[in-house]
């Protein structure tokens, strides 16, 4: 019998045979996935109303215990988009301490998911409740950046998705042009760098040249969002443009690690902080198991495993707020760069960790340079990339369960709260499987001679089909005296104590009528249903009485 409890990181697999070539492999992966994070760390805390900092030193701490600890060899946690949102949303209204102390309980319920072995559950959710969300929350990231893109001057953006357009349009007359430039510089050339470098591109034919072949292979691995950042901040720079720059709204990023402080704990606030901790860790739970499905599709490396990548996402989350940070997760855009790049175990995860680390604490001056409107164009990119557009395209290929689920799911993420969207999603999901299924189950009327009423079940006979057993009573309540009524279920595949007490109240109408119940050919599973709740015994019972008495 297999242990209640298995703690077991991946690294511990991985490193079986680790030689100096795999090594390489992960160091070069380690150096690109850091490089990749730098930008988005700083974009994504600053999107949800935290300083830059907060999102460098969850990268860090995050990325390296989920490699180091989790259950998949390519893995990257850190700060995510789909946290923008919820994270802005709770410091508005619980403030910072709170959303310290929110994540860090978030990381008790992860770790708990983990231990009690609920990683698969997270599988359950419809596909089309995650593409609805997915792409409600790019949409809210690409919203959420208009401000910097634009260059208006707003102090304080609110979480609410109309008020935001409200406070955008009275705050228009801002409008900056060169801040707007500069997001558009840096989202169109963030579109167009990998195709610079495609065998189609103008650029293959400069390749030719000598002495250009080894600087374009060079070019071509920087990832776009390090290039357009470094570039654009140069022009920035060097022009002098009057833009809005991470110094200029948060001053310097210290350069040391940043202290162990225990953020005020009491029980009340605990109680008071439920539905964002429970919106955390439920996000957290859902973006990391479905990155690490997504890194199996692309790799030929062992499959994840998805209770000890819970466990280590909690403990990521629980030790992260103590250093000022924010929640964490696993990231697709890292995590699919981090196997392109030739990452093969959790050590690469923990370079890119290490990489970050000594950027920061080497180059944290330069980054005050850095103007917002950049960092906008980098988290656009992202929200596009984010979204699955096409889905919207192909909806009328699907029924119209999905295009409910789906959209529904969207408007409500876009109008009210990731939370409030989940939640109503999931009951919207089993009110219309339960509608499904219940079509599914039918009863046929096989034969009527004389007192012979046969009838044969099809499907599930569960809480949503009992109304389709009225047909049978119906008939036996119309029919002969002393009826016998035979019900063949051979094709009844389930059944569950509702359905089980329908069969009973047909039982209690024939025995009325002064008739007997057969039961024929039962699957295994409702015979044990039948069975152990003594309805099996009562219908022998009965009939053998009924047999005496003629």
């Amino acid at each position: 019998m297999a242990s209640s409890f298995a703690f077991r990181p991946r690294l511990l697999d991985a490193l079986r045979g680790y030689d100096r070539e795999r090594f390489l492999r992960d160091l070069g992966a380690g150096l690109t996935v850091g490089i990749v994070a730098l930008p988005l760390a700083m974009a994504f805390a600053i999107a949800s109303g935290l300083k830059p900092e907060a999102g460098l030193w969850t990268a860090i701490i995050a990325g390296f215990l989920v490699a180091a600890l989790g259950g998949s060899n390519v893995q990257i946690g850190g700060p995510a988009g789909a946290f923008i949102v919820i994270v802005y949303g709770i410091v508005e209204r619980y403030g910072l301490a709170n959303l310290l102390i929110a994540t860090a309980c978030a990381g008790v319920l992860l770790f708990a998911m983990g231990l009690l072995r609920l990683g698969r559950l997270v599988r359950y959710v419809p596909v089309s409740i995650v593409i609805g969300f997915t792409n409600g929350i790019a949409v809210l990231i690409a919203i959420s950046q208009l401000r910097d893109w634009l260059g208006l001057r707003v102090l304080n953006m609110p979480a609410d998705f109309f008020a935001q357009f409200k406070v955008l349009g009275q705050n228009i007359a801002s409008f900056n042009p060169y801040a707007f430039s500069l997001g558009l510089a840096c989202l169109l050339g963030l579109f167009l760098w990998p195709k610079l470098w495609s065998d189609r591109s103008p650029v293959q034919y400069a390749l030719e040249l000598p002495g250009m072949r080894r600087a374009a292979l060079v070019s071509a691995r920087m990832p776009g969002p390090i290039v357009a950042l470094v570039s654009l901040t140069l022009v920035a720079w060097f022009f002098k443009l009057p833009v809005e720059t991470i110094g200029t709204r948060f001053g310097a990023i210290p350069q040391g690690v940043p202290g162990f402080a225990l953020p005020a704990f009491s029980w009340e606030t605990v109680k008071l902080l439920v539905t964002p901790t429970l919106t955390i860790a439920m996000l957290g739970a859902i973006e990391s198991l479905l990155c690490a499905r997504v890194a199996d599709q692309l790799s030929s490396l062992p499959r994840h495993d998805p209770n000890q990548e819970l466990m280590a996402q909690g403990i990521a989350n629980f030790l992260v707020p103590f250093f000022g940070g924010m929640p964490a997760t696993g990231t697709i855009a890292r995590t699919v760069t981090n196997v392109r790049s030739g990452g093969t175990t959790p050590v690469a995860g923990m370079i890119h960790a290490l990489v970050l680390a000594v950027v920061v604490l080497a180059a944290a001056p330069l980054a005050l340079h850095v103007p917002l409107a950049v960092l906008a164009g980098i988290l656009l990119f992202v929200a596009w990339n984010m979204g699955e557009w096409h889905e919207f395209a192909k909806m009328k290929n699907y029924s119209t369960h999905y295009r409910v689920l789906m959209l529904g799911t969207f408007f409500l993420t876009v109008v009210f709260d990731l939370t409030v969207a989940v939640q109503v999603g999931l009951v919207l999901a089993c009110a219309l499987f339960i509608r499904k299924m219940s079509s599914i189950f039918s009863v046929e009327r096989v034969a009527s001679e004389g007192a012979l009423l046969q009838f044969k079940l099809y499907g599930a006979l569960f809480f949503g089909a009992v109304a389709k057993i009225d047909e049978v009573v119906l008939a036996v309540e119309n029919g002969p005296q002393e009826p016998v009524v035979v019900l063949d279920t051979l094709q009844l595949v389930h059944l569950d104590t509702s359905g089980l007490d329908s069969l009973r109240q047909l039982h209690k109408v024939v025995l009325l009528r002064g008739g007997t119940l057969h039961l024929e050919n039962l699957q295994p599973q409702p015979e044990e249903v039948i069975d152990r709740s003594g309805f099996g015994a009562e219908l022998a019972a009965n009939r053998a009485s009924a047999e005496v008495s003629g």
